[in-house]
């Protein structure tokens, strides 16, 4: 089967599924896993160099706090339909940040072609684990995913019984910076399964910009930095957004030294089988406890007052 896939959180799972060698195609963000996926044909670029902007920046140019405007991918349609795909995957949870459902069933009509377009909208940790089925069921791997889905919540369940009878600090989790932005979706419940309090946002919630005196007002144990798409030395980059805001140094989880840098496109930002590894390194960073490999500090580390 010939897999185009449009969405990085679709190509861990296909390689999840052991069915890394059927892609034919990704997205120039597919980087998971790096040596089954490196020599696969890439179909997309980036519409704006969001290394070089700020975070205001590229705020702005997506559409500003309605995050409703332009995606930050150009689809090569040319490309895609030369690869003659069997199933093609995407999404309709994001137009900013992945190539949407709509866009790729247009460029299918107008190349003429027949492949199958299956979309993938999870919003909670449970929805993440049932896509593994839904694809694997497409692929004709119907039981593989089903034994991966079950392996993957076994995981979820040993983190929950780790943190069982802990003390449960208020965390704030932030996925924007400018303008600041709660994480919603499934991140609360990573956190929760974690031994958390998830404060500002609820489990599945699409969130929206929030003002800095949320933040202040809910008085956090712990605070979470993880902008959408930035691994943590772009986030370094732009970490006087944050400490320089009125009452930064009163906030409790900055007084305790319990503010974390995340790597959130590896476990956080792609509703794949990775938010499972989220969850654990949560565990560590909330508890010190272990649960899975030891958390490196490419992972997860704290912000210093430097």
């Amino acid at each position: 089967m010939r897999i185009v896939s449009l969405l990085p959180a679709a190509t861990d799972i296909v390689a999840e599924l052991g069915l890394a060698a059927d892609l034919v195609g990704r997205t120039h963000e597919c980087d998971w896993p790096p040596g089954a996926v490196a020599g696969v044909p890439v179909v997309t670029s980036a519409e704006l160099s969001a290394d070089a902007l700020s975070s205001r920046e590229i705020s702005d140019a997506v559409g500003g706090a309605a995050h409703s405007g332009s995606s930050l991918y150009a689809l090569d349609t040319e490309a895609l339909g030369a690869l003659a795909p069997d199933v093609v995957l995407t999404q309709d949870l994001c137009d900013v940040c992945a190539v949407s459902y709509a866009g790729v069933s247009r460029a299918v009509r107008v190349r003429g072609g027949g492949p199958r377009v299956l979309s993938l909208e999870p919003r909670t940790l449970g929805d993440v684990l049932d896509c593994l089925v839904t694809v694997g069921e497409l692929l004709g791997v119907a039981e593989r995913a089903r034994e991966r889905r079950q392996a993957l919540a076994a995981r979820l369940e040993a983190v929950r019984a780790r943190t069982a009878g802990l003390q449960r600090p208020k965390v704030v989790a932030i996925e924007w910076l400018d303008p600041l932005w709660p994480a919603g979706h499934w991140v609360p419940e990573q956190i929760a399964c974690a031994g958390g309090e998830a404060l500002i946002a609820s489990p599945g919630e699409h969130t929206r910009p929030m003002e800095w005196e949320a933040v202040r007002a809910a008085r956090p144990d712990v605070l979470l930095v993880m902008p959408c798409g930035f691994g943590p030395e772009r986030t370094l980059r732009e970490r006087e957004l944050l400490t320089s805001l009125p009452g930064w140094e009163e906030l409790p989880a900055v007084r305790a030294g319990e503010v974390w840098v995340l790597d959130r496109p590896a476990h956080f930002n792609r509703p794949g089988p990775r938010v499972v590894r989220g969850a654990e390194v949560l565990a560590h960073v909330l508890h010190g406890v272990g649960a899975g490999a030891p958390v490196s500090p490419a992972e997860a580390r704290r912000l210093g007052r430097g």
